[in-house]
């Protein structure tokens, strides 16, 4: 972070066309270099070093599609240069990503954090309220199709169904998020101590990542909750007011698309522990 802190950030505007074509690689030498971990195909192991493709794409998009709206800021309330075109940029990304990665959260977050971005950069609002109603419309179609046809990604289908009532399967599909809830519940307000949670040994699974929040809860109960859930809010608060007082468009552009990522992200990660939403993960098996 000193070091990237030092670059000046208009260096990455000159090579945000070689950013895109580097994401669409990576993203893509999944299918050939990935390996499998718990029923997905997402990462990149180098011997030293192993890593997910799609978290660098994160960045590199929200560099690409800064600099591109800047460079076409004056299009940018007509429809097809400023909403059509953006959009197909995306394509490429959102097919890699669920076609050969079945990687659709994070596609997801990155159609959530380039939609904020070409709003704040003057996209008009309608066009997302008719043009992209009826694309959302026709990819959930087209996943329910591919799903029922191929079998690719029924899991989603299962999902849902065990958000409505995870107690229906307790032992599979369920297991994740009634665990959580376990964990949450017995926090109480004040929790029950750093460090001395039960549910993160055997039964939540990914406490370390995924579900983390869980066993904050369970630990420092709902107090330590509220203050993280502050401190996050205080983050993407400071994160929108450098947005506002940037030099120029780029610089204000990548300051909400990283302030966004973020907040995307704990909204995803604290609704699927508190099972406010479905989970965005793969199920784990007990049984």
């Amino acid at each position: 972070m000193i070091v990237v802190s030092k670059i000046d950030y208009k260096v990455y505007a000159k090579f945000y066309k070689i950013a895109y074509i580097v994401t669409l690689i990576l993203l893509a030498s999944v299918r050939v270099l990935g390996r499998n971990a718990k029923g997905a195909t997402r990462w990149i192991d180098l011997g030293f070093v192993s890593f997910q493709p799609s978290e660098i794409a994160k960045i590199t998009l929200i560099i690409f599609f800064a600099a591109w709206l800047t460079k076409n800021k004056d299009r940018i309330k007509e429809m097809g240069k400023g909403f059509i075109v953006p959009f197909l940029y995306l394509v490429p990304v959102a097919l890699i990503l669920v076609l050969l990665q079945d990687h659709l959260s994070v596609t997801l977050v990155i159609i959530i954090i380039v939609s904020v971005m070409m709003l704040v950069a003057g996209s008009r609002l309608r066009y997302f309220l008719s043009f992209g109603t009826v694309a959302a419309i026709i990819g959930a179609v087209g996943l329910y199709v591919l799903a029922q046809s191929t079998g690719q990604g029924g899991f989603r289908l299962e999902r849902i169904t065990t958000f409505l009532n995870p107690w229906s399967d307790p032992t599979d599909s369920g297991w994740q998020i009634i665990q959580s809830l376990y964990a949450i519940g017995s926090g109480g307000l004040f929790g029950v101590g750093l460090g001395e949670s039960k549910q993160k040994f055997l039964y939540i699974p990914e406490p370390h990542n995924d579900f983390i929040f869980s066993v904050l809860a369970e630990e420092l109960g709902f107090i330590g909750c509220a203050f993280v859930i502050i401190l996050f809010a205080i983050f993407i608060w400071r994160g929108l007011v450098i947005a506002m007082r940037a030099p120029d468009m780029f610089a204000s552009l990548i300051a909400v698309g990283i302030t966004t990522l973020v907040a995307v992200q704990v909204i995803i990660n604290i609704a699927v522990v508190t099972s406010s939403m479905p989970n965005t993960r793969n199920a784990i098996t007990i049984l």
